[in-house]
């Protein structure tokens, strides 16, 4: 008999963890060692000129390594999970046919979903509905649109956070437009990546480091220039992108209409971030099949364990 060699799929690495616990350096690492590309997996990190806020890679890391998705909008396009998920996919193609390890990294937990999951095709944006939350946001009491999602969703209730206005509008929305709940209408309709391997690698830090790094991050930003670059950006663009709306421009933008100071605008920022990881955290532990790292990914001896797993996955191809 001829034996007949099956060559797998290939393997796709995909680095998840919170926010500040190394995951830029675990990446570039194990790309060089692997001849890998890096696809970002980060809602902001596709706009271009928001650079200090989004902690992007460093122009000098990027020449290191090739990567995707990022600076692929103007902070005034409309970017979605959806669209992220379809040209992460082709990123991914693009890279596999080059012979090349791809390895998605980010925290954005949404984008990550649809990019490995797929999203349902949802009902398309309803302007009419929109306005009328906004309105009613702007008229009610903080919360109430939660509130609403609550009596319509409580599953996406649950998960989206009280003060994320953009995705509990969307939420309703898609609960009003579809007449049912959007958790319900999410099960149905998606199509899942296909065709690799996927090793899912998390990192997760002692909590008490990551909010020391966090802090200091949160600081160290305000330091680099956040401000001024926050005001160029509204020089350019206005006041009205959804982007600016993230975490740390978010506060630089209230300190230059003189609605805090900039010692307040740091804390809200820290606190702003360290929320924003107790979240990410709570959404990874549902991904199904994580190797957990117990470190940040720019520690010693993780890059060597983080390795270990990786080349046992390539030898079995």
């Amino acid at each position: 008999m001829v034996a007949v060699l099956v060559r797998q799929d290939p393997l796709l690495v995909v680095l998840l963890g919170p926010t500040a616990s190394g995951k830029t350096a675990l990446s570039l690492a194990l790309a060089e060692r692997f001849n890998g590309e890096i696809v970002s997996c980060d809602s902001v990190a596709v706009y271009r000129g928001m650079e200090i806020g989004t902690a992007k890679p460093s122009l000098a890391e990027r020449a290191r390594v090739p990567h995707h998705l990022i600076d692929i909008y103007s902070p005034d396009e409309h970017s979605t999970a959806g669209d992220y998920a379809r040209r992460a996919r082709q990123a991914i193609r693009d890279i596999v046919s080059r012979d090349r390890l791809p390895i998605v990294t980010g925290g954005t937990g949404l984008y990550l979903r649809a990019l490995l999951q797929g999203l349902f095709a949802g009902p398309q944006r309803s302007q009419e509905i929109r306005t009328r939350l906004e309105r009613s946001h702007t008229r009610h009491t903080a919360g109430w649109l939660h509130r609403v999602l609550v009596r319509l969703d409580p599953a996406s209730a649950a998960r989206i956070h009280a003060n994320d206005i953009p995705k509990l509008i969307r939420a309703i929305e898609v609960s009003l437009a579809a007449r049912r709940p959007m958790s319900e209408a999410w099960k149905e309709g998606r199509e899942p990546l296909r065709g690799f391997r996927i090793l899912r690698i998390g990192l997760d830090p002692p909590r008490h480091a990551l909010y020391q790094r966090i802090n200091d991050r949160a600081a160290q930003m305000i330091s680099d220039g956040l401000i001024e670059e926050t005001r160029a950006l509204i020089e350019k663009y206005g006041e009205s992108p959804r982007a600016f709306d993230s975490l740390g421009y978010r506060q630089a933008r209230a300190v230059l209409r003189g609605q805090i100071s900039l010692q307040t605008a740091i804390a809200a920022a820290q606190q702003g971030h360290r929320n924003y990881a107790k979240r990410q955290l709570t959404w990874f532990r549902r991904e199904p099949d994580v190797n957990w790292l117990k470190g940040f990914g720019d520690e010693a001896g993780i890059t060597g364990d983080t390795a270990k797993l990786i080349e046992e996955k390539l030898k079995s191809e």
